[in-house]
């Protein structure tokens, strides 16, 4: 179905997913009163708050600019996956103080019913998570990529837990499951982090990828022959848009229309390389100190 290869479709699917599974753990925990469990229904509850803010973020983000925003609002993406990192670091805590306070004063568990809602919460998050992934990836979406990552972490801490649970049913060593509740709380802080690194480099105006500076230094090295040089290259992203600049020397004796019509010819090949760039250039005169630079043919800085 096309509308869950969309942003929104794809979290509506991911919300719908989570609410299932979040409604099975806690029935699983009642009957089985096992510590990891809890921390598995509390990851999942937090998911789907972060995704909740994904959802307001991607109509956010998809606005048009206006007056009072004039760069748009894809920072919404960036805010969306800096509260997904809080929670998610959140839940982690909450999960290691769980785990602690059950070591300290231990209980007995049945751990058959929370097997088999591991085993099915491993699979519907790591489907999910795949579907997600690649939703985030042709959307160029920060906010479904960290939602992506969040569920991802689901997967290796319901396994965790699968561990756990039956460990206990084999050996009775029920110190086992705040044990193993403690490692997937290492697991959720660790997505948790990631999350927030890359919420922090968009709110923070972090460079574009170094791929993709890399195929603005290529575009504008295969211009050599036309520019004199360039330089004070600056780029960013927010959300889908990236937003770069530079300064580029051009033969002083150029006309104003040629300048221009190259600046264009310049900013349209920038923008098929690097799709959603916004690209702001500052023309230059070149100076007769930049000719062992320039690669002009029959450039002359003394011309008319």
């Amino acid at each position: 179905m096309r509308s869950l290869s969309t942003g929104t479709g794809a979290t509506k699917l991911a919300m719908a997913v989570i609410i299932g599974l979040i409604v099975l753990k806690v029935i699983a925990f009642v009957i089985s009163n096992s510590i990891s469990i809890v921390a598995q229904t509390a990851d999942s509850a937090l998911d789907v708050f972060s995704i909740s803010i994904t959802l307001v973020a991607l109509r956010m983000s998809g606005g048009r600019a206006d007056r009072k925003h004039p760069f748009g609002y894809g920072k919404a993406e960036g805010l969306s996956a800096l509260l997904q990192a809080v929670l998610v670091l959140g839940a982690g805590s909450f999960i290691v103080y769980s785990a602690i306070q059950r070591v300290i004063n231990s209980a007995a568990i049945d751990p058959d019913e929370g097997i088999v809602v591991m085993v099915i919460s491993i699979l519907a998050s790591f489907f999910l998570s795949r579907h997600l992934r690649r939703v985030a990836k042709a959307t160029d979406s920060i906010a479904i990529d960290a939602s992506a990552r969040n569920i991802g972490a689901d997967v290796y801490s319901a396994a965790g837990v699968l561990v756990g649970l039956l460990l206990v049913r084999t050996t009775g060593l029920v110190v086992l499951d705040p044990i193993i509740a403690l490692i997937v709380a290492g697991l959720v802080l660790k997505a948790g982090h990631e999350v927030l690194t890359r919420a922090l480099r968009e709110l923070l105006d972090y460079a574009l990828p170094k791929k993709e500076q890399e195929t603005l230094n290529n575009c504008l090295k295969e211009h050599s022959t036309q520019l004199v040089g360039f330089h004070a290259i600056r780029s960013r992203r927010s959300g889908k848009r990236r937003f770069i600049d530079l300064h580029i020397l051009m033969p002083r004796y150029f006309s104003l229309e040629k300048a221009h019509d190259m600046c264009d010819h310049l900013e349209r090949d920038i923008k098929d390389r690097i799709p959603n760039a916004n690209v702001l250039i500052h023309m230059e005169p070149c100076k007769p100190k930049d000719c062992p630079q320039c690669s002009i043919s029959g450039c002359d800085v003394r011309s008319p």
